[in-house]
Order: C-alpha cells, then sequence, then structure tokens
C-alpha cells in the first residue's frame, strides 16, 4: 500500500490502528525460566577482573567483579527524574555498577596483594588514585547510602573516612586535592526528609510554548509534575566538603544543585557547575539550567564564570549545539586557566559561516576579559594539551562525517592554526589513531611527544582485519612511523606507553582461544614479553569452536563482512548445513568506500556478554555475528532514503554467503538484533520472506513516536514524512509473515525505545494475524541485568529458535 501524505485523516487513522486492537487475551504467568544447561554454565562464567595501570605504569590495579545482579537487587526502589536514575535509599544511582574486591600487583617485581579491611561482599564503585599514587579513594555502596573510603597503598589496608554521606546522584562524587584530602560531594546536611507525594495535586500541569521552535528528541525518565520537581531537587542539594585522611571535614562554599566538579590542575580552585530553576519537563538534567562557577578553595568568593540557560530550544541536526559558552574546562597544561567554545552560528548548521566556533580562554582570578585561542570552521570538539606552546585542536562535522586535526600554540592567541590531518572519521583503513597521553608536573594528562611527533595508537583497520599499532606522527611533516603492530595470529593493542621514546609498553593480548592478558612489552631491549596478568579461560567448554572473519558482495559491487562461528570440529561437507543465528545493527555511511570496509579481527578472543548470539554455538548452530548492514547515502543523499532496499540486498547476500559455504540451511536461518538491530529485525520481516524466525529486542517499531529524529537520522518526520512512514515495521504489520519474538524490558531508559514501542508492534502483528510473542521483563532497563531476567530471556530465545528454526517442519 502506498501512503497518500495529502489525505491526512486517513494516515492519522493508521496511526491510531495499533490501538483498536486491544491487549493480548491471555497472559502467561509461567514464572522465570532457564535456558539449556550449557549456555546456564556460560551465562555463569566468572567474571574477568578489570585492570587499570598507575601514572608510571608500575602499579596494577586488579578490580574484582561480581556476577550478574539478582532481581531482587534490580527491584530494589528506584526514582525515574530528570533523565537520570536514583536509589532512595543510597541517594546514588540505581543500576551502576560495582567491583567486589582490589588487588594491588607490583608490575616489576609481580606481587600481588589483596586490599584488607574491608567488609565481606563490599560493593566498591567510584576508583580514585590520589596526585602521588599513594592512596586510592572508593564509594562503598550499602543498604541506606554510601561512604567514602581510603586504602593505603604502602600498606594495602582500607579504612573507613565517611559515614553515609556521599551525594553520588550525579556526576563524580569526590576527588582528590594535591595535599591528599579530598574534595567530596555530600548530602546537604540541612535538606531534611524526602518530601512526600501529595494525595491531592496542587495544581494543573500545564506546559506552554511562545511560538518558537524547541524540537527535541525523545528523552526516557522526564519530570513530570511539581512532586518530581521537589525530589530532584532534593536528591541533587548537595554540600561540597574537604575530607581528610582522618576523618575531619570542612564544607566548602554552600549547598546547591551541583552536577560536576573538577579541581584545577594547581588545587586551588574547583570548577562547579550547579543547576538552576527552572526545570523542565521536554529535557533531562543535563539540559537544565546551571551557572559555571570557579570555588577558590580556600573558601574566599566565588566567581560566576557563565550562566547558561535552559536548552529547550536549539535547531535540528547533529551539528547542532547551544548558544554561549559550552564544554567550559580547565587547560591542563597551566596552573589555573579555563577555556571552552561558543558558537558564531547560532548554534545552527545550517547557517554558511567562515567561523563557526571560537574558542575562548580566561586566566585566574577570573575577573579579566576572555581572550580568544582559536577558531574552528567545523564544530569544536575538544583539545589536547601539551605545553604553553604546543596543543592539538579537534573539530568535526556529522553531516560529512569529517574531521579534522590542527596544531596550535596557545602562547600565540588567534595565530593561524596548522591543520595535520583532515579526513572522514569513519574511514578505518586510513585511520593515523588517537594520541597517547602522560602526566605533566601538574599531574594532569597531557600530550606524549617527542618535538612535533605526537606517540598515537590506532585499531590498524585492514581488509585482512584490525592489526593495532603503536606509531609517531609528525605533525609538521605529516609522515606517520610505526613503531610496533601486532601479529597474527595475535590481537594486542597498545593500552600504556612507559617511556617518551616509545620503546617500552604495556599491551592487552589475546587470540580466538586465549583470554586477554596484559604484557610488558620492550622493542630495544632485546628480550621476550614479559606477561603480567594469568586470567584464566572462563569458557573452556568453547574451546575449540571455529571463527572466520569472511567477506562477501552485495548485489551492487559493496564489500560485506561478517564473523562466522561454528562448532567444534565441525565440517560442512561430513555433518551438512546447519541451523543459523545471523545478529547485525545497521549503521549508516556516507561513502561506499568506507562502508566497504571489513571491521573487526578473527584473531580476538570469544568474549560472551549476556546479550550475545554466541551461546547458541553449543546448540548445534552455525553464527553469524557483527553481519555487517551498512546504509549508504553519498554527497547530498542521505543514508535513510535507501535504508529499506539496501538492508534487504545485505541480508540476501549475507544469506547467499554462508548457504553457498555449505555452512547455513537457506530455510533455517533467523535474524535478531538488540536496540536498533531489533528495528532492523523487524525492517527484514516486513519487507523479505528471506528467514525462519525473528529475535527483537528493546526495539521501536514507529518512528513517528520520534519525529525529531533517531539513530543517525537528523530529520524531522516533516521534513521527511516517506521515511519515517517505510523504515517504520509497525506501518508494515499486515505484511509480516515470519514468526517474530519480542522482548522488552519494562524500565527502557532508551531515547527513543519507549516499552510501548513493543506492545503497540505487537498488537498491530496480532492484529493482522501474525506469528508473535511479546516478553516483558519487569524492572528491567534497556539493557538486562538480573540474572534471573537474562536467564529468561536466554529460554524464550532458544524456545523460539527451536520451534522455527532448528525444528522447522517437524
Amino acid at each position: 500500500m502506498n501512503l497518500n501524505f495529502r489525505n491526512p485523516s486517513r494516515f492519522m487513522c493508521l496511526l491510531g490502528l495499533a490501538f483498536l486492537f486491544g491487549t493480548a487475551t491471555a497472559q502467561e504467568k509461567t514464572g522465570y525460566k532457564t535456558p539449556p544447561q550449557a549456555i546456564q554454565e556460560l551465562v555463569n562464567a566468572p567474571v574477568t577482573p578489570s585492570v587499570y595501570f598507575s601514572k608510571q605504569g608500575d602499579v596494577m590495579l586488579i578490580l574484582e567483579r561480581p556476577g550478574y545482579k539478582t532481581l531482587k537487587e534490580v527491584s530494589q526502589p528506584e526514582l525515574r527524574i530528570g533523565g537520570i536514575r536514583i536509589n532512595p535509599k543510597t541517594n546514588g544511582p540505581s543500576r551502576s555498577s560495582s567491583y567486589s574486591g582490589i588487588k594491588v600487583k607490583e608490575v616489576k617485581s609481580g606481587q600481588e596483594t589483596a586490599i584488607s579491611g574491608l567488609p565481606d561482599n563490599p560493593k566498591i564503585s567510584g576508583l580514585s588514585w590520589s596526585d602521588d599514587e599513594q592512596y586510592l579513594a572508593f564509594g562503598l555502596v550499602e543498604d541506606d547510602g554510601i561512604s567514602l573510603w581510603v586504602a593505603d597503598l604502602s600498606t594495602k589496608t582500607a579504612k573507613q573516612i565517611t559515614d553515609n554521606i556521599v551525594n553520588d546522584a550525579y556526576g563524580t562524587a569526590f576527588t582528590w586535592l594535591p595535599d591528599n584530602s579530598l574534595l567530596v560531594k555530600t548530602i546537604n546536611p540541612a535538606r531534611g526528609t524526602m518530601p512526600e507525594k501529595p494525595q491531592v495535586p496542587s495544581s494543573p500541569i500545564i506546559q506552554s510554548t511562545s511560538g518558537n521552535a524547541a524540537p527535541s528528541r525523545t528523552y526516557q525518565d522526564l519530570l513530570e509534575n511539581e512532586y518530581d520537581e521537589q525530589l530532584f531537587a532534593y536528591f541533587m542539594d548537595t554540600q561540597l566538603m574537604i575530607v581528610d585522611l582522618d576523618g575531619s571535614t570542612k564544607p566548602l562554599g554552600n549547598p546547591a544543585m551541583i552536577k560536576s566538579m573538577d579541581i584545577s590542575p594547581d588545587g586551588q580552585y574547583v570548577l562547579v557547575e550547579a543547576i538552576q530553576r527552572p526545570f523542565s519537563y521536554l529535557v533531562p538534567a543535563y539540559r537544565f539550567p546551571y551557572n559555571v562557577e570557579a570555588w577558590p578553595i580556600d573558601g574566599s568568593e566565588k566567581i560566576t564564570i557563565a550562566e547558561i540557560p535552559l536548552d529547550e530550544v536549539r535547531p535540528t541536526g547533529f551539528d547542532a549545539t547551544v548558544t554561549g559558552p559550552r564544554s567550559v574546562n580547565w587547560r591542563n597544561d597551566v596552573p589555573a586557566t579555563l577555556y571552552w567554545a561558543e558558537a558564531q552560528d547560532g548554534g545552527d548548521p545550517r547557517v554558511d559561516i567562515k567561523e563557526r566556533d571560537i574558542v575562548y580562554t580566561l586566566e585566574a582570578p577570573f575577573t579579566g576579559e576572555k581572550l580568544k585561542l582559536t577558531s574552528t570552521s567545523l564544530r569544536y570538539s575538544s583539545i589536547d594539551w601539551s605545553d604553553k606552546e604546543f596543543a592539538v585542536l579537534n573539530e568535526r562535522w556529522f553531516d560529512t562525517r569529517q574531521e579534522k586535526r590542527s596544531l596550535i600554540n596557545p602562547s600565540r592567541p588567534g595565530e593561524q592554526k596548522k591543520t595535520f590531518i583532515e579526513r572522514s572519521y569513519s574511514d578505518i583503513y586510513n585511520d593515523p589513531g588517537d594520541p597517547v597521553m602522560t602526566t605533566n608536573e601538574l599531574g594532569e594528562y597531557v600530550l606524549l611527544r617527542n618535538g612535533s611527533r605526537l606517540f598515537m595508537t590506532s585499531e590498524g583497520g585492514s581488509p585482512e582485519g584490525s592489526m593495532p599499532f603503536l606509531s609517531t606522527y609528525d605533525v609538521s611533516s605529516g609522515e606517520q612511523e610505526i613503531i610496533w603492530r601486532c601479529q597474527a595470529p595475535y590481537y594486542e593493542q597498545v593500552v600504556k606507553v612507559l617511556d617518551d621514546k616509545g620503546h617500552s609498553f604495556i599491551t592487552r593480548k589475546q587470540s580466538t582461544d586465549i583470554q586477554p592478558n596484559y604484557w610488558l612489552v620492550n622493542t630495544k631491549r632485546r628480550i621476550a614479553p614479559i606477561q603480567l596478568t594469568t586470567f584464566e579461560d572462563p569458557y573452556p567448554s568453547l574451546k575449540g569452536i571455529q571463527k572466520e572473519l569472511v567477506t562477501y558482495t552485495r548485489n551492487d559491487g559493496l564489500n560485506l563482512s561478517a564473523t562466522i562461528y561454528t562448532p567444534a570440529g565441525y565440517d560442512p561437507e561430513k555433518d551438512g548445513s546447519l541451523p543459523v543465528l545471523m545478529w547485525a545493527y545497521p549503521r549508516e555511511y556516507k561513502s561506499k568506500e568506507v562502508a566497504a570496509q571489513v571491521r573487526g579481527s578473527k584473531y580476538e578472543f570469544t568474549r560472551l556478554y549476556w546479550g550475545t548470539p554466541l551461546y547458541w554455538i553449543t546448540q548445534g548452530y552455525a553464527i553469524m555475528d557483527r553481519t555487517e548492514m551498512p546504509i549508504v547515502g553519498e554527497g547530498d543523499q542521505e543514508p535513510n532514503d535507501f535504508f529499506i532496499e539496501q538492508l534487504v540486498a545485505n541480508a540476501e547476500a549475507a544469506i547467499d554467503y554462508i548457504v553457498d559455504r555449505g555452512i547455513g540451511d537457506r530455510d533455517r536461518i533467523a535474524v535478531g538484533g538488540h536496540s536498533y538491530g531489533a528495528f532492523m529485525t523487524a525492517n527484514l520481516l516486513s519487507h523479505s520472506n528471506l528467514y525462519a524466525a525473528g529475535i527483537a529486542r528493546s526495539g521501536a517499531y514507529n518512528r513517528t513516536l520520534t519525529p525529531f529524529g533517531f539513530q543517525y537520522e537528523q530529520r524531522t518526520y516533516w521534513e521527511a514524512p516517506e521515511v519515517y512512514y517505510n523504515m517504520s515495521p509497525f506501518m508494515h504489520a499486515d505484511k509480516v509473515k515470519t514468526p517474530i519474538l519480542l522482548i522488552h524490558g519494562e524500565a527502557d531508559n532508551n531515547s527513543g525505545t519507549f516499552p510501548i514501542q513493543s506492545e503497540r508492534y505487537y498488537n498491530a502483528l496480532k492484529g493482522h494475524g501474525a506469528t508473535a510473542r511479546l516478553v516483558f521483563l519487569p524492572n528491567e532497563s534497556h539493557g538486562y541485568a538480573a540474572q534471573e531476567s537474562i536467564m529468561h530471556t536466554l529460554y524464550e530465545m532458544n524456545e523460539w529458535l527451536d520451534k522455527w528454526v532448528k525444528n522447522k517442519g517437524e
């Protein structure tokens, strides 16, 4: 059926169809179930610790991580206000991850010691080294609050510094001062008791507009009424406190709704962002009005740097931004100088202007005039500092996927910059990499360089897959010299450079069946690399599975790639074809050449997580993972103008390849994805009959519910109604003849993927006689966290795949 946009009444009638279908006539209440034992064992595999290195790389922190949370933990009280989620009992985030133990390992000697003094089963969050790296601060999350703890790394013992007074509702909760005291965001001791919800509303909920356009993408968890406003102000109410190692405290400044704080390099000031009223019901807290202030650490009068208004009104497009100061930060190369950017185009990317952004600086004591440092022709992104005469300005433009990197001399403000990199940031084959950072005498991160040569690490994309490298890049000549490159059959990345010559560094090394571990490499002393960690393979049952990074061609000649996994010992000639689970996530490109590039590495370790399709390798399936689904729109064309035809062409090419190889049975192939991958799945089932079944988790299916843009679509519904209609699986629910499983977290917090998206899409499918199943997971967000929810998700997927794919026709 073709949509007639000249008949609005007909179109609105179509939009309302889902509401006519009603809800399911039968609700299943079967309790939480579990998948086959082999999948359960993989889910319950031990979690590999996280590793952090000291500034000099001589000490490692090995942070032990617990397994998945229980449903009881995920179901703790939760406030969803201002776009953030707060546990009202702790005054901290409701869904944060934590560590369960800390070990300190000396890199040189290999000696490893666990931090003692911690309570049983601790929930550790927010770790931070002191400037001299003699101490480690962290929060300890308890049932009724968060306390501050400090570990002495010389004795490897930890002690509690404060009671449960830490306010971790928003942003960083504590940071070190140069004298080894800590600046802590604490709950305002005078804030009183939590507001009670009134039984009778005090007023209607009224919003108004004065005629100024205020387009806004769809956000979750926004404020909805006066009571929400009261709760937000209550939990954001913060008193900054200077806390000594002996636990003594001294307040700094007055209480405020502080969303961020940052100490100046010399430790004499703290840059504070304090939220102001009026709040908004249209945008989340990070777009509320706020003041940027410099608070002297000695407690003298604060200085207001900027008063940022409510950000409800800005132009459309991903290159749009706010007017006035934005991204106010400290320069890392000097004691106390602020810098920020200001748009010169009114924040509107459609304005043709030579100087799009200007970067200003302001030195302490911040009473003088701001000084123009440099300007950009694209949108300002960031600055990497080195010293007073060397810094790198970074700018980007989404519409063309372009980036620039330029050398600036901070001691000569306004001097013309020298652009040394100008490229498509989507192009992984020609990616020179990202600068390596080191620390200066102020303890701040700055560029590691040797004269005009920057040290860079790159993913090292190539037609054979990623082969990461370490290099120097000469900003004067544009020449790049590779110092070290990963060698097959390993996937190895440099994670820390230890000297200013690039001779000594630490890598994270892995292969298809070797768990990632850390190694000390020295290219000058001809000695073998030294292994620093010996983390064991958590998945011994997957030993021997076969992995291939493959390439094939779309019907228009575009090169595509995917990673294929098959069971251990599988031989298509002897064993015949297998059922296939294909997993993918579409991506948009502005260049066919870039879209065709091979991504990933065949030498990466097979790492599992709750949402991976790889569990089904244990059930006799072939897995086609990271199946590239590029959508290309070159020049003035937008990728989504060709979404459906290119999506189907991608799927046809992938299926043809795995079938022609003898691996996949054409009649037994399922497609699945999460979020935008779920959206992709529903579209493929609407516009093709290529698959035996589909699995769509936490997706959005009606793009008219996200009318001011979605994913990488910049145009609004009113600018491109055909695109929104054609790309919405809801509008094509009558075409779906393939069984589809829909799974969604009831507390989804992702922009656009409201749970009602799955509910209404299911009703539309049901109303047209499709074979569909809808599973809502109580208290789960966009990503699923509780072990019970994850197990049940895998159970549902396994049952669906067995019925409609593996045992199809039986």
